[in-house]
């Protein structure tokens, strides 16, 4: 069966992704920082269908990253999804910034994914499928903000999508294919409980777009609907 790994697999989008994809028949090599605290996620061990592996690994900890992906030794892993990511707490508007949060944000949200993807490249380039997908945010588009505030959070994903656009063009030549993907306005501890939508649609949505994503499509912002995202 295929394999996919999925970062921030503990909660929210990362955990559904493990979820469905489980359900589907895949081997899913479900990535989180503390394994043992994970109860929704060792729930899924019960699945009658695919395989589950729980990895530990912090995605702001290079050694933690490179460790896991040693763990698997020459596993190809044919979809890489980079889920991992935090909000940031409050001093997030120009003249309130916290500094010192703004760098733990994008330890995580854009240094986790460069160091993922980096950590994993072997593994992704030896399966047939050869696929890497960030989850993004609309917020990260410098065209549809015309809101201002949630500066620390903002900027991580705005350079995130800079990172795997370069990296399309940058693995190219090993035939991956890099994509970001908005999740949309989604029910979980980041997006509240008056998001548009509940995490089983939303990724029920992303897989659709996933399923038929190619070399054509390496280096592009999609929404989870599958419309092109403005950059």
């Amino acid at each position: 069966m295929p394999t996919m790994l999925i970062t921030g697999a503990s909660r929210g989008l990362g955990l559904e992704f493990a979820r469905q994809y489980l359900a589907e028949g895949w081997d899913v090599i479900a990535a989180c920082r503390t394994p043992r605290a994970a109860r929704a996620l060792e729930s899924l061990e019960a699945q009658p269908r695919g395989a589950l592996t729980i990895l530990g690994m912090d995605v702001a900890d290079t050694a933690s990253v490179r460790g896991a992906a040693a763990a698997l030794g020459s596993r190809p892993i044919e979809v890489l999804i980079n889920g991992a990511g935090v909000f940031g707490g409050n001093g997030q508007s120009i003249g309130d910034l916290d500094y010192e949060d703004w760098i733990k944000v994008l330890e995580v949200n854009l240094l986790g994914p460069a160091r993922v993807c980096e950590a994993f490249l072997e593994h992704v380039t030896r399966s047939e499928r050869r696929l890497i997908v960030t989850i993004t945010s609309g917020m990260g588009s410098l065209a549809d903000n015309t809101s201002g505030g949630d500066v620390l959070y903002r900027t991580s994903k705005a350079a995130v999508n800079m990172l795997m656009r370069t990296a399309a063009i940058d693995l190219k030549a090993r035939g991956i294919t890099c994509v970001v993907l908005n999740p949309g306005w989604v029910k979980t501890d980041m997006g509240g409980p008056n998001a548009r939508l509940t995490p089983e649609e939303s990724v029920g949505a992303m897989r659709r777009v996933i399923a038929r994503l190619g070399p054509r499509d390496s280096g592009r912002f999609y929404s989870y609907d599958g419309r092109e995202y403005p950059w």
